[in-house]
């Protein structure tokens, strides 16, 4: 806890490589941002470097692979804005963060021995006078500390009108530094308390906690158990049409392939259909053994319905039972599998493949959420679909996006490029977050609650309103109702459209329990599922919680993962079934309409 000494000559070598370049100094330097010094120095390392010695980098190394405009550019472009009038620039960071960024002092900020906090740590305060033009700060460090620093601006004379302007990164949420203020706009329950009464009323520039992986080196190399080659794997079916005519198949190569194609048949029959895929060249700057990988989406469209299919992901050359799917066919029965988290954790590989042993009649799979730990970790990833291969071949997997799939506010890009989805979310939700389909005559809404509950009501009632199908089901990753966070956004939000269109099941996960609710309706028991809709949370890993209060909604709760759910569809009846790892129900029940 608390500051760090630095040796005298350290600190003396860091004020030198701090100095504004002169008219002399390299133009590209200059102009160059913290990714691309970044992506460089990284790329340098990996030729230099064991990966033993890059496991044990620390930051007196660190240092010494920057020249000086490197330094300069890691000091002052991580977060830049203008300012029109001279000012105070506050920096409040961590007391917790061991390592103080390394420009802060040499910069010219002074420790003020003031403090504010919220409940997770306690901050301490930074500034330093700048002129009118622009601020640009530096770097959070070089381990991933998990929560960054944030930034109050004031000006030097009360009575001049403050004005921030071009901001880096743009999009800049600009607040009110007080009391009940949050400061990372991905958590933002997360407020202060304490804010010094001389510091009240200043312009609050807020953050995200994640930005700290933008220079991350210490303890960030990673290697996946699975890295790519020539041989396409990770092969997967996804549906983003109509689940009668179309299905997506998905994939990956090392980037020496850089075409794909899909070669496919009706079963049983010699006429052989092709069609090409689109790649992504995806990078995980930090996997030691596969930095960069190639991901393949191959469409196939106008399928017939009620069909197997059997298919070749090029350059196989072999049809075989492992690579077949089955297209959606008119009559209404039907079942499916969901399961709630499965974070990064092997098992699911024996709870997919039991599900898949005792009900290979299921149309396709789902997880709501929290699919793995570290959503921007690709060989997290690479260990879940090699846990589910034998399945998600064979079987679409329709999954929701959970908090630990978009980290800490850095976005769920990887993702979104991992996995192809009907692209009809509501404005101001990234395309496949949120999304619905219908399979035969049931709706799924698959919505992501890690955004803003308010802006995806509307889009939830059309998609309820102008539906015909006989069952009605949500899947989110946060569940309403729970013992520990019960969300009341969600309750007051989404659940009256829920209960206006009746809808038949809401499937959550987050809260590492088993949990199903008698029939709710306006927050309340009612008595029967043709009333109210069964609210239930699962957890497709092992967990135990060790606190229990008692929820006096709930019909059953169990304790102990991991957990699949069998749902099963003839017409006007639903038959659920909750099966764990040891393949004993722990629940069970019927809705007839």
């Amino acid at each position: 806890m608390g500051n760090v000494k630095i040796p005298h000559l350290f600190l003396f070598i860091v004020l030198a490589s701090l100095v504004i370049l002169n008219s002399c100094a390299d133009k590209g330097i200059r102009e160059q941002m913290v990714k691309e010094v970044m992506d460089k120095t990284v790329t340098s390392l990996y030729k230099t470097m064991s990966e033993q010695d890059l496991a044990s980098l620390n930051d007196e190394q660190v240092m010494q692979l920057f020249n000086d405009g490197e330094k300069q550019v890691l000091a002052t472009r991580h977060w830049m804005f203008d300012v029109n009038v001279p000012v105070t620039v506050s920096v409040m960071r961590s007391q917790a963060q061991q390592t103080v960024p390394f420009w802060l002092e040499p910069a010219g900020f002074v420790k003020t021995g003031q403090t504010m906090k919220n409940e997770q740590i306690t901050y301490e305060v930074w500034q330093k006078k700048f002129a009118a033009g622009q601020v640009g700060l530096g770097v959070n460090g070089f381990e991933n500390y998990s929560l960054h620093y944030f930034v109050s601006v004031a000006p030097l004379d009360k009575n001049d009108r403050l004005e921030l302007s071009n901001f880096f990164p743009s999009n800049q949420y600009v607040g009110e530094l007080q009391d009940s203020a949050f400061v990372y706009h991905d958590w933002t329950e997360l407020v202060l308390t304490g804010v010094p009464d001389n510091m009240k009323g200043q312009k609050l520039l807020t953050t995200i906690r994640g930005r700290g992986t933008e220079s991350q080196l210490i303890g960030a190399f990673r290697k996946t158990t699975f890295p790519s080659s020539a041989t396409p794997d990770q092969v997967m079916l996804t549906w983003s049409s109509d689940p009668a005519t179309g299905i997506d198949i998905q994939w990956r190569t090392d980037t020496i392939i850089n075409t794909g194609e899909v070669h496919y048949r009706e079963k049983g029959t010699d006429r052989v259909m092709t069609v090409s895929a689109e790649r992504f060249r995806m990078e995980d700057r930090y996997l030691m053994n596969d930095r960069y990988i190639n991901r393949f989406t191959a469409q196939l469209r106008n399928l017939k319905p009620g069909t197997t299919y059997e298919y070749q992901v090029s350059p196989s050359t072999n049809w075989t039972e492992k690579y077949t799917f089955s297209t959606e066919a008119a009559d209404s029965s039907f079942s499916f599998i969901w399961t709630g988290d499965t974070h990064h954790s092997p098992t699911i590989a024996k709870l997919y493949n039991l599900a898949d042993q005792h009900h290979p009649d299921a149309a396709f799979y789902s997880i709501a959420g929290d699919l793995v730990s570290e959503g921007l970790h690709r060989d997290q990833w690479d260990d879940l679909f090699d846990f589910t291969k034998e399945v998600i071949s064979r079987k679409p997997l329709m999954a929701v996006i959970g908090n630990h799939d978009t980290r800490r506010g850095l976005g769920a890009w990887m993702y979104r490029e991992l996995f192809s989805y009907p692209k009809n979310a509501p404005a101001g939700v990234h395309q496949e977050h949120t999304y619905s389909f219908e399979y035969k005559n049931a709706l799924f809404l698959m919505i992501e609650s890690t955004a803003s509950v308010d802006t995806q009501k509307v889009w939830i009632e059309e998609q309820l309103a102008k539906s015909n199908a006989t069952w009605k089901f949500v899947m989110f990753h946060f569940a309403p109702y729970n013992w520990d966070e019960p969300y009341f956004d969600i309750q007051s939000v989404w659940v009256p459209v829920f209960d206006k269109y009746h809808v038949d099941m809401v499937m959550n996960g987050h809260f590492h329990y088993y949990m199903r609710t008698r029939p709710m309706k306006a927050g309340e028991v009612v008595p029967s599922h043709k009333e109210g809709t069964v609210y239930v949370e699962s957890i497709g890993i092992p967990t135990k919680p060790k606190e229990r209060p008692d929820e006096p909604y709930a019909a059953v709760r169990n304790f102990d993962g991991d957990i699949y759910q069998h749902v099963k569809i003839a017409g006007n009846k639903l038959s659920f079934t909750a099966i764990n790892a040891d393949n004993k129900v722990i629940d069970a029940f019927t809705i007839q309409k």
